[in-house]
C-alpha cells in the first residue's frame, strides 16, 4: 500500500485509506479533531471548513467534508485547534470572544477558519467571505462585528512555518517502510503518487477500495487514463463528493488530478483567453471581473469561496450539468472546449461538446483540457434566476450577446441552462431578432420565439410555466441593461 503524506497542523501524518475517504472524516474519526464539524455533509453550510495551504504557498479556505484525502498529498491543511499559538488565541478567535459571536458554538468553528482565511489574505468583504457558513442562533452581525475588529491585526507565524515546512516534505510512499519523524527533514516530494486503501476499515464500506491515482501532469494522466477509460476523473470534487457523501457510491477506479499544474495555465494571446480545466472558479473569477463582470458577478453567487477555491472550470463542464451556469455562459461566448484523448487533441464550439442529458462528446478515454474564450465581448450579460439569492442551484441562467450595427441587430448569441436536458442556445430566438432594428419592439416580436427553442420541465426548482417566462423576462432584462438602464437589485437603495 501506498500513503500519502501532507502537513496536520504543523506536524507531517501519513494517510492511508479509501482514496474517496473525506478529510472530514479522516480528522474526526482517525485523530480525534472533533472542532471540524459535519453539517451538511455537501459543501454547502461551512462547518467543516478548514485551511489548506499548498506548495506554492496559496492559502485558502476549503470545505473538508467533499476534500478527499488524496487531494490533500503535498498540501498543508489547518484546523480549529492548530490556529492558537503559544496559548495565545489567533486574532479572529479573540475578537469572536470579545464581541459575543457564539452561541450554541456549532457554527464557530467554520465561521473561525473562514475568517482566519480571509485574515491572511487582508479580506475585508467579509459578507462574501463568509458567505459559504451558516449561523441558526447567534446572528451575523457580531460575527462580522468580529471580523471588522480583527483586521490589520498580525498574522500566525504558522503560515510562513507551514510553507517552509512544505518545501522538504516527503513524497508518498509504500507501507512497510519506516515512519519517519513529524519534524525530520524530507526530500522533496516528486513523482506520481497511487494512493492505495486500507483493508478492513469498517467505517469504509460503502467506498472504494480500489487505488487513486495521482498524476503529476497531464502527460500521465492521459496515458493512464487510455488504459482506465471508465475511471473518475476528479478535480475539486465538488460535485463528485455528493456520489460518495449523499449517493453513498462506490468509485471503483480515481484519478485525482490537483497536483496537474499544466492544467491550472491561464494563457491570452490572439484575443483569447485559456483556461486549463483545472483552473479554480476563483481564479476564474478574478480573470473576468475586468472584461466580463456579470459573469464575475454570477461566480460569486453560485459557490462560496470554500466551494470557488476548489471547483474547477473543466469539471463544471465534463459534468455535463444541465443546470450548471459556466455553460450558458460560455456558449454565449463563442467558447471553444479543447479535449485530449492520449496524444491526440481536438475543439469544438461549447454547445457541440452537449448531446443529451448526461452524454457529451467525449471518447473513451478523452478529458478536458481547457476552453477558451474571447478576450471582451461589451454586450454581453449573463443572468441567474434561483430561490436564494447566493449559492443556489438556477431555476434558469441565461447569457446574451447582441451585436448591433447602425441601429440592426447583426448577430446573436444565447446560452440558456434549466430549460433543456442540455445547455444550449436559442436558435429560433436568435433568427427572430437578427436583422431587426435594435429596439424593445424587436425583443418583444423574438420572445415567442423562446417557446420553439424550449420545452421546459417543471421540478422542485420552477415549473415550465415560469423557466419560459423568466427566460423571456431576462431577455428584456438584457435590453433595458444594454441601454442604459439600472436592472440590478442589487443596486436598489431603499
Amino acid at each position: 500500500m501506498t500513503e500519502i503524506s501532507f502537513l496536520l497542523n504543523g506536524e507531517t501524518v501519513r494517510a492511508g485509506g479509501a482514496p474517496t475517504r473525506s478529510l472530514l472524516d479522516y480528522l474526526r474519526e482517525q485523530k480525534g479533531l472533533t472542532g471540524t464539524k459535519e453539517g451538511c455533509n455537501e459543501g454547502d453550510c461551512g462547518a467543516c471548513t478548514v485551511i489548506v495551504t499548498d506548495p506554492e504557498g496559496g492559502l485558502r479556505a476549503l470545505n473538508a467534508c467533499i476534500l478527499f484525502l488524496p487531494q490533500l498529498q503535498g498540501r498543508a491543511v489547518r484546523t480549529v485547534e492548530g490556529l492558537a499559538e503559544a496559548g495565545a488565541l489567533h486574532p479572529v478567535q479573540q475578537a469572536m470572544v470579545d464581541h459575543h459571536g457564539s452561541q450554541c458554538g456549532f457554527c464557530t468553528p467554520g465561521f473561525v477558519m473562514a475568517m482566519a482565511a480571509a485574515h491572511a489574505q487582508g479580506r475585508t468583504d467579509h459578507d462574501d467571505q463568509l458567505a459559504g457558513n451558516l449561523c441558526r442562533c447567534t446572528g451575523y452581525a457580531p460575527i462580522i462585528r468580529a471580523a471588522e475588529a480583527a483586521e490589520g491585526a498580525p498574522l500566525p507565524a504558522w503560515i510562513e512555518s507551514d510553507r517552509e515546512k512544505l518545501k522538504s516534505l516527503a513524497p508518498a510512499r509504500a507501507a512497510g517502510e519506516a515512519t519517519a519523524r513529524a519534524d525530520a527533514a524530507s526530500p522533496p516530494a516528486g513523482g506520481r503518487a497511487p494512493y492505495e486503501p486500507e483493508a478492513g476499515r469498517g467505517s469504509d464500506a460503502v467506498l472504494s477500495e480500489a487505488p487513486g491515482f495521482i498524476p503529476e501532469t497531464a502527460d500521465e494522466l492521459a496515458a493512464w487514463y487510455l488504459d482506465h477509460p471508465d475511471a473518475t476523473l476528479i478535480g475539486g470534487a465538488t460535485d463528485v463528493a455528493l456520489w460518495v457523501t449523499k449517493g453513498l457510491r462506490a468509485l471503483p477506479e480515481t484519478a485525482f488530478l490537483n497536483r496537474c499544474e499544466d492544467l491550472k495555465t491561464i494563457e491570452t494571446g490572439d484575443g483569447r483567453i485559456r483556461f486549463g480545466a483545472g483552473v479554480t472558479m476563483t481564479q476564474v473569477m478574478e480573470v473576468l471581473e475586468a472584461p466580463y463582470p456579470s459573469y464575475a458577478e454570477m461566480v460569486r453567487r453560485y459557490g462560496s469561496v470554500q466551494v470557488r477555491n476548489a471547483a474547477t472550470i473543466g469539471g463544471s463542464l465534463a459534468n455535463g450539468s444541465p443546470i450548471g451556469d459556466n455553460a450558458p455562459a460560455l456558449i454565449a461566448l463563442g467558447a471553444t472546449i479543447h479535449l485530449r484523448r492520449g496524444d491526440a487533441r481536438r475543439e469544438l464550439p461549447l454547445e457541440d461538446f452537449f448531446i443529451d442529458y448526461g452524454k457529451q462528446d467525449r471518447q473513451p478515454g478523452e478529458f478536458v483540457e481547457a476552453v477558451s474564450l474571447p478576450e471582451g465581448r461589451d454586450a454581453f450579460r449573463v443572468y441567474k434566476i434561483s430561490k436564494r439569492f447566493d449559492q443556489d442551484i438556477s431555476a434558469v441562467c441565461a447569457a446574451f450577446d447582441v451585436t448591433v450595427e447602425d441601429g440592426t441587430v447583426t448577430e446573436v448569441r444565447t446560452g440558456f441552462g434549466g430549460m433543456a436536458a442540455t445547455p444550449k442556445p436559442a436558435p429560433a430566438f436568435e433568427a427572430a431578432l437578427t436583422a431587426k432594428p435594435w429596439n424593445m419592439e424587436s425583443v418583444e416580436a423574438a420572445l415567442p420565439a423562446l417557446a420553439d427553442d424550449f420545452t421546459p420541465l417543471s421540478d422542485m426548482r420552477a415549473s415550465a410555466a415560469y423557466r419560459l417566462e423568466a427566460a423571456q423576462g431576462l431577455a428584456r432584462r438584457y435590453f433595458a441593461e444594454i441601454t442604459g438602464q439600472r436592472t440590478s437589485v442589487l443596486e436598489v437603495k431603499a
